[in-house]
């Protein structure tokens, strides 16, 4: 038995589950599904622990795929690649990258599981692309009993569109067939400009990138854009780049950072700073070697998705919170865009949407801040990222997500001993968990 304290990767979330287990096949994982049903046990899986939110946490049974990782196979004729379902998206780029292939579309961070990354509803950014869970072809997964299937949009298509973002709640999913596009080289921009050339100019910005996003400082009027998109350029070593942004980003914004937590009113000051510090670089290479920023610097996350048609708006209305209440805060506030999506519980359901997302260095009082951006951004018919934090409860989720009682109704079909269900699904999804546990 293992008694060890499981952390997230910012220390918001800890727990002690009873055992930790690392099962290296699929036959391993049916018979501890099989035995937790037989002796009234509960199962959480576990990625690489970067949710904010408390999706994995576990008093009992906390199951690893870490020994299940790489590339399967690669169908070149239909560009679907069939991999393990715990492989780290790090480990995936560059597997891929080694028989010409990548991935859509990525997130800023690549330390996440392949199943972890999808089924919290991870995204990146870009008009013509939806959550990560778009690239989904097939999946595998354990029921709550046990039991071994596929399901696709043509196969369980029902299915399918719940587990694409399920946090673990419907099963365990061992494999997952993703869309894969050919290697191509592309470049990456980072530049700044004042808040007034963002709002003229960003319908134009948004279309006619690939990929783009941008980061509003508190305080501050500039804002940094990054823009990524093809090119025929000659792929260049990425050292000297990656080490200048990761030195600034990094090294420098943390020792900034611990003067804003031990002396809070610099917060305007360091932004500020911060803001006319951006870097005008740019580097060419390969989508996953530029999607993925190494984040050194610890936070607390909160991000919502709202309809796209107010980004604008919204971010607007929370710089003047934050000036008018004059919060402490100095972290940039990140804004990106994903197409919609028809996955039950994913935020970008049925819009084309903006997610807006807010930050506070690790050890520095969050709750005030984002419950006053949160309040914002619930007045668009906000949806929060499943894996950062909110406040929503059952009634409110309710109403956001129309397929939500279609959901849990699956939910219980599938896993009637509610062998995956934790305490925090429990109370946020109203289950029937209390009965169940020992």
């Amino acid at each position: 038995m293992n008694q060890s304290i499981v952390k997230n990767w910012s220390e918001s979330v800890s727990f002690s589950p009873e055992e930790i287990v690392y099962p290296d096949s699929i036959h391993q994982i049916i018979e501890i599904v099989k035995l937790a049903n037989e002796q009234n046990r509960k199962i959480r899986v576990m990625g690489s622990k970067h949710s904010f939110t408390p999706l994995i946490s576990s008093t009992d049974l906390l199951l690893s795929l870490d020994r299940l990782q790489g590339v399967i196979s690669i169908d070149k004729g239909k560009q679907i690649a069939d991999i393990w379902a715990g492989t780290k998206l790090s480990i995936l780029g560059e597997e891929l990258a080694k028989q010409g292939y990548a991935q859509e579309n990525l997130g800023d961070i690549n330390v996440q599981s392949l199943a972890g990354a999808f089924l919290t509803g991870t995204h990146g950014t870009g008009t013509n692309f939806g959550i990560l869970s778009t690239q989904l072809e097939e999946v595998t997964i354990i029921l709550g009993i046990g039991e071994l299937i596929t399901c696709s949009r043509d196969k369980n298509a029902d299915l399918f569109h719940a587990i694409g973002v399920s946090f673990g709640l419907l099963g365990i999913v061992v494999k997952m067939k993703i869309r894969v596009i050919p290697l191509a080289t592309y470049q990456y921009e980072s530049t700044k400009i004042v808040v007034e050339e963002l709002i003229i100019n960003l319908e134009e910005l948004k279309t006619t990138n690939k990929h783009f996003e941008f980061y509003l400082f508190p305080y501050a009027k500039e804002v940094q854009i990054k823009i990524m998109n093809e090119t025929i350029k000659e792929r260049k070593s990425l050292k000297w780049e990656k080490w200048k942004v990761s030195t600034l980003e990094n090294n420098l914004f943390f020792l900034l950072s611990e003067m804003v937590r031990v002396f809070p009113n610099l917060s305007r000051f360091v932004s500020r700073i911060s803001a006319k510090s951006v870097p005008n670089s740019t580097m060419v290479g390969y989508s996953h070697e530029l999607f993925a920023t190494e984040r050194k610097v610890k936070f607390n996350e909160m991000e919502y998705n709202i309809p796209k048609e107010f980004i604008v708006e919204a971010f607007t209305r929370i710089q003047d919170v934050i000036e008018k209440q004059n919060i402490k805060v100095h972290f940039p506030i990140e804004c990106r865009f994903v197409k919609s999506d028809q996955f039950w519980l994913s935020p970008a359901n049925g819009r084309d949407s903006a997610y807006i997302a807010v930050h506070m260095y690790k050890g520095m009082p969050y709750e005030h801040y984002f419950k006053e951006v949160e309040n914002i951004l619930q007045e668009y018919e906000g949806r929060p990222h499943w894996g950062k934090m909110h406040t929503l409860t059952f009634e409110s989720v309710k109403k956001l997500y129309p397929k939500l009682v279609d959901f849990l109704m699956i939910r219980e079909k599938i896993d009637p001993n509610q062998v995956f269900v934790n305490d925090y699904f429990s109370n946020l999804f109203q289950l029937n968990y209390e009965s169940q546990k020992n």
